[in-house]
């Protein structure tokens, strides 16, 4: 064996991840609000690119759609820049949205959109646009009142001096639920005064509407509002101190404690469940923001249609005629090689946008074909469906529908849904037939738990007996794993709950 240095030669193939086959890979995985932010940076970027607008002129109704429509293109992200997106491939790049292939990428791009016409704008019209007399939802949500402001007029009103800034203080520290969050201790050292004076003042803060407001506890909350309601005797500030036997419904040691017969105590729980336990929330907080989808899926003739939302897509052209405009004058060498990358970029930009749509169109129409009895018939229908089952089918790799799924939403006449929803694990048939989906048999211990009687509450035992007579085998650990995640209690819970019921 020789010890002595040499220099050999070797071949190797290997995938190199340019920055733009990156760039590419990652607009998969963003939604369509997220895209439209994205776009409109490289228009601000790129003087060579353009979004044009809809052209409602155009519109016309969408020829019956075949059986899980989708458009022909590339498999795979990874096949963006070795397609031929090169200069010498410019013209098939300039594509124009409004009359070639991609016309009809969306629902708001026709009259008979797939949501019925309207547009995601709820306009009448083929392109999206809302008629000048059409309500403007947007605006119509005004600016909600704060809590902390509600409550720094109340203030404003009724504290002046020093107290002013203490109550403003406090204010500061209360939550959206309407709790004092801080230790009175720590908020009096940190403004360096006595704690009786800011004691003295939170009594002023905790009458402000609403009542129940600068509690420090749930019992306090109930409390301030037993007094606003002149409610607030000996027998329900024992109650109200005892709300973990309300919690767990022992009737019996809250007659004894409280000193009160069955009638007077169902009349002071009934009181009790009057009271608002968070009366912050009416005020203030974050407003939900409106889920707005990237996929419209509906039913055309025997078959389903399966689109792009475009109205929340500018529609980005490449802007040649500028370029030549520019590519003709006088330019020195950089100002020439800039131009050059900006018209590779803006290229790129066109062609990943378009892959994007037909790998979207691509995974969607794959899962709706898979989950079509969901579509169908409903939840309890839905099929055990993986990653890879999709990816298989549609020869991808399971990384890109991956990407593809996230942080998407489709819009059927079921609802709202986001595409990581359809994905779920299989739960085997107790008569040996089909696995069913995870969602189906949490929507059937829904179903079967909402129609138990308060006098027979289900147990997980009885419900896995009653779900293998219904052909699921499940476990009992599974049983109760899927109760938890949809938010319901045991049996000892709701049997508790109904109890409470019963006595309010």
């Amino acid at each position: 064996m020789s010890l002595a240095p040499r220099l050999d030669l070797r071949q190797s193939q290997s995938l190199v991840m340019t920055p733009q086959l990156q760039q590419a890979i990652k607009l998969l995985a963003l939604s369509n609000l997220e895209i439209e932010t994205f776009i409109a940076e490289e228009l601000d970027k790129n003087p060579l690119l353009e979004a044009q607008a809809g052209d409602d002129g155009d519109a016309r109704e969408p020829e019956p759609a075949p059986e899980y429509e989708e458009r022909d293109g590339p498999a795979d992200a990874a096949e963006l820049l070795n397609s031929g997106g090169e200069a010498n491939n410019e013209a098939a790049l300039d594509v124009d949205f409004s009359a070639e292939t991609f016309h009809h990428d969306s629902a708001s791009d026709s009259i008979g959109g797939l949501d019925g016409g309207l547009g995601m704008t709820g306009g009448s019209s083929g392109g999206g646009g809302m008629p000048e007399d059409g309500p403007d939802f947007d605006n119509m949500a005004s600016d909600a009142l704060s809590l902390a402001d509600h409550l720094m007029a109340q203030a404003g009103a009724s504290i002046s001096g020093a107290d002013l800034f203490i109550a403003a203080h406090l204010i500061d520290q209360i939550d959206e639920a309407g709790y004092l969050t801080v230790p009175l201790l720590d908020i009096a050292n940190r403004l360096n005064v006595a704690l009786a004076r800011v004691e003295d003042v939170l009594r002023v803060v905790q009458t402000f509407d609403p009542t129940g407001v600068g509690a420090r506890s749930l019992a306090e909350c109930l409390a301030l509002q037993a007094k606003e309601a002149d409610r607030y005797d000996p027998c329900m500030a024992r109650l109200i101190d005892n709300l973990e036997l309300v919690a767990r419904g022992d009737m019996a040691r809250l007659r004894r404690i409280c000193d009160v017969d069955d009638e007077d105590l169902a009349d002071m729980i009934r009181e009790l469940r009057n009271y608002d336990p968070k009366p912050g929330c009416c005020f203030g907080g974050e407003p939900a923001l409106a889920v707005t989808p990237d996929i419209f899926v509906a039913r055309r003739g025997m078959g389903w249609a399966v689109e792009i939302n475009a109205a929340t897509l500018p529609k980005v052209l490449v802007n040649r005629a500028y370029y030549a405009e520019i590519s003709s004058g006088a330019q020195d060498k950089t100002s020439k090689a800039w131009m050059s990358d900006m018209l590779a970029s803006a290229n790129w930009l066109v062609k990943a946008l378009d892959q994007r749509q037909r790998t979207i169109i691509k995974v969607a129409s794959e899962i709706v074909k898979q989950q079509e009895a969901f579509f169908l018939k409903g939840v309890a229908h839905l099929r055990p469906m993986t990653l890879r089952q999709v990816a298989e089918a549609i020869e991808m790799h399971e990384s890109t529908v991956s990407r593809v799924t996230s942080n998407k939403y489709l819009s059927c006449a079921r609802g709202l849904f986001e595409l990581k929803y359809f994905f779920t694990s299989a739960i085997q048939s107790a008569d040996g037939g089909d696995a069913v989906s995870a969602e189906a048999v949490k929507s059937a211990i829904r179903a079967m738990i909402q129609a138990e009687s308060p006098k027979a509450i289900l147990s997980d035992d009885t419900l896995v007996d009653m779900l293998r007579e219904k052909g699921f085998d499940i476990a009992r650990r599974t049983v109760a794993k899927y109760r938890e995640a949809m938010g319901i209690g045991s049996s000892v819970q709701r049997r508790r709950q109904k109890a409470l019921e019963g006595v309010g």
